[in-house]
């Protein structure tokens, strides 16, 4: 629910430095043992004068880099929050994991908001598929379900039955408002997935009166601060703004842990086409279609007469792109490696291919023209003929995700053939086989056509950069080997253009803690080195009372751990129960003063936050180097260096470092932290680019073997 009551919108006519002050003043004073923190006021300072135009009035951007113990997340508030409300826009905070969501819905918003003037409303908005169906639940709990003409509903269990009741009864009572997070208990998937409110079942003749979705898309109607995860985010600029968001023109955006930008983007600009399942569905499709005839009647004839032809078209046009495919398989004129995936290079398709994929996509164009006019006739059907609501409902639920299917084979395909002028970076292109069997029959190997762009950073300044009122992005991250230049590419900036950058150092003494590269025998590439570990990682560990290892890859960790609790090691492992799970018994040995050790891979290297005498001792295996074998990072490579770069430089280095930073600030989390982190790749003093890697760490004590 959005926060406080509603309030005449204020004008732009107050003094908006005047503002920020005041509330800072009755923030600090209404805080017990409040202290003032120079780095956190200074960012205050600099986003407002971004806000205010003065480093460019026509593009207000600001990139801050703002190390870990700043307070970003207040200070962006009490910079933004008075000139959005000045302005009459919505402040929009994105953000890349759910921690920080509940962080300033839970925390930040509510402690902010009784000292700021103008008074604001906060929501958190997420993504419908979170929200459940009103009619789909009241159907299941009637009995009645029906989520598609040939949808396969999988039975309920009798534990899910029960749940099912309390969860009607619970939304019918208004003490649940209808999404998945704010139930007690987790709801089973495959209750949910029956549940859930989807776009190609949505139905706005019908009303949303009672619609979870649309009463909280009403919120955000009412709220003065949104906050929304990237995917979210991004998909709604994706489709050109305004969507389920406000307009990008409406909005300033607040952009924290902007790292994951681009790489988010990135996923949302992808296209994946499963061949075989594609067929499939629309042989299925064209099956059932016949059964329109019976709601539309003789005028619906000629529409269904299209749409006939068009399956007619687009049926065979897939099947051409499959066979074309699986025959250069089984003669072996395609190879897959090991993982059954095939990477075409850039500008290049298999011989033949280019001219397949203009017919698919040209035909599921056709296809999805078709589908329009059965849809309008079924939507009037809905409003006449109320009696046959549910079965009407089906049918459109199917023809909608139909249409759905149709744009993704037609966007996937144009994908695929896009063409890229000499300066522009093209997508990455590759096949994959979902059962990599050579010898698999035709009619049961499962062809997957993959595209990923590469460069995103034109979609974003189109999206978002050169719409928006204003944006900034901050993130504890945000440079590579001391500089902005990696990320400013990533998205799309340039040195030139206008915006503004920020570099603040986190507050911590980062003297107290100790950085050790012991003497070691061999490097991550040796055949050695995983011996190495087993013999270094005890040594370590020793008289430590809170530790966390952290590895390059589940194999290596698992090798490790077996090896290790062999010698009598006590571990708690990634992976072998929920990460609450492990943190919160981590937590119950270190306060029963037991010795507790963490082993975790990357994900453990971002956004785990264990304070105080939680983490004392952290352990770094292996430099974070990305090894290029995903179809996306060779292909990125591949550009790179066809382009006459240096893709380890920059590519690997600039994430290496970024990773690397990410990792060693795990250990210190508040002021008054203290311990060590141990590096167990010599590689940092034996190769070249190591003092560039140290050097872009935080001023930790050095002790180096």
């Amino acid at each position: 629910m959005p926060t406080s009551p509603p309030e005449p919108q204020p004008k732009p006519n107050g003094d908006y430095q005047t503002l920020v002050r005041d509330n800072y003043r009755r923030l600090s004073q209404a805080l017990p043992g409040f202290i003032p923190r120079r780095e956190q006021n200074y960012l205050v300072a600099e986003i407002g004068k971004v806000l205010l135009g003065r480093y460019d009035r026509a593009r207000r951007i600001l990139v801050a880099e703002a190390g870990t113990g700043i307070g970003k997340s207040l200070a962006y508030l009490q910079a933004g929050i008075p000139w959005a409300r000045m302005h009459q826009k919505k402040l929009v905070i994105s953000t890349a994991t759910l921690a920080l969501q509940e962080q300033l819905v839970d925390k930040d918003l509510p402690l902010f908001l009784p000292h700021c003037q103008p008074a604001f409303r906060f929501v958190l908005a997420k993504g419908r598929a979170r929200y459940c169906c009103a009619r789909r639940l009241e159907a299941l709990a009637r009995g009645e379900a029906q989520i598609g003409l040939f949808d396969t509903v999988q039975a309920l269990s009798p534990n899910q039955q029960q749940q099912l009741a309390e969860l009607w009864q619970a939304f019918m009572a208004g003490r649940w408002p209808g999404d998945r997070d704010s139930w007690p208990q987790p709801i089973a998937p495959a209750l949910w997935q029956q549940l859930q409110a989807e776009r190609h079942s949505c139905q706005p003749a019908l009303g949303h009166q009672l619609c979870p979705f649309h009463l909280a898309r009403a919120e955000l109607e009412q709220a003065d601060v949104i906050v929304v995860n990237h995917a979210l985010l991004l998909a709604d600029l994706s489709m050109g703004g305004g969507i389920v968001l406000p307009e990008p023109e409406q909005c300033l955006y607040i952009l924290d842990e902007a790292h994951h930008i681009a790489p988010v983007a990135r996923e949302q600009g992808s296209a994946r086409l499963a061949l075989r399942q594609s067929r499939r569905q629309l042989e299925q499709f064209s099956k059932w279609q016949g059964g329109l005839n019976k709601l539309l009647g003789p005028e619906g004839q000629s529409a269904l007469g299209r749409l006939q032809q068009s399956l007619g078209q687009l049926i065979p046009a897939l099947n051409g792109v499959y066979r074309q495919l699986f025959t250069a398989l089984q003669r072996r004129e395609l190879e897959p490696d090991a993982q059954g995936c095939l990477r075409f290079s850039p500008g290049d398709l298999p011989a033949g291919l280019d001219e397949l994929l203009s017919v698919l996509k040209e035909d599921a164009q056709g296809f999805c023209r078709a589908l329009g006019p059965l849809h309008s006739q079924l939507s009037e059907q809905l409003k006449l003929k109320p009696s046959q609501a549910a079965t009407t409902e089906a049918a459109l639920a199917t023809l909608s995700q139909q249409q759905l299917h149709g744009e993704q084979l037609r966007d996937g395909a144009e994908l695929l053939l896009r063409t890229t002028g000499p300066k522009q970076t093209p997508p990455a292109r590759w096949l994959e086989l979902a059962q990599h069997n050579k010898q698999e029959k035709q009619d049961k190997q499962e062809l997957l056509l993959c595209a990923t762009p590469l460069a995103v950073g034109h979609l974003l300044e189109q999206w978002c950069w050169s719409r928006a009122a204003a944006v900034v992005m901050v993130s504890a991250t945000l440079t590579a080997l001391n500089d902005f230049g990696y990320f400013r590419r990533a998205v799309g900036l340039r040195a030139d253009d206008g915006s503004h950058y920020l570099r603040l150092n986190s507050p911590f003494d980062y003297q107290s803690a100790r950085l050790i590269i012991p003497p070691l025998t061999c490097e991550p590439t040796d055949p050695d080195f995983d011996q190495m570990l087993v013999e270094q990682i005890p040594l370590w560990l020793k008289e430590q009372g809170a530790s966390l290892v952290l590895f390059s890859s589940y194999r290596q960790m698992n090798q490790a751990a077996e090896a290790l609790r062999a010698k009598g090691l006590s571990l708690l492992v990634q992976g072998e129960a929920s990460r609450q799970a492990l943190l919160q018994l981590h937590k119950m040995k270190c306060d029963g003063k037991q010795p507790s050790v963490l082993f975790g891979t990357g994900s453990f290297a971002e956004g785990l936050d264990l304070p105080g005498h939680y983490l004392t001792n952290l352990i770094i295996t292996k430099l974070p180097f990305a090894v290029p074998t995903s179809p996306v990072e060779e292909a990125m490579a591949e550009w790179i260096s066809l382009c006459g770069g240096n893709p380890f430089m920059q590519l690997a280095m600039p994430e290496a470092s970024r990773k690397l930073i990410q990792a060693c600030g795990r250990l210190l989390r508040t002021e008054t932290d203290s311990g060590r982190i141990v590096l167990l790749d010599k590689r940092l003093l034996s190769r070249r680019y190591g003092p560039a890697l140290l050097d872009a760490l935080p001023p930790f004590t050095r002790e180096l073997g």
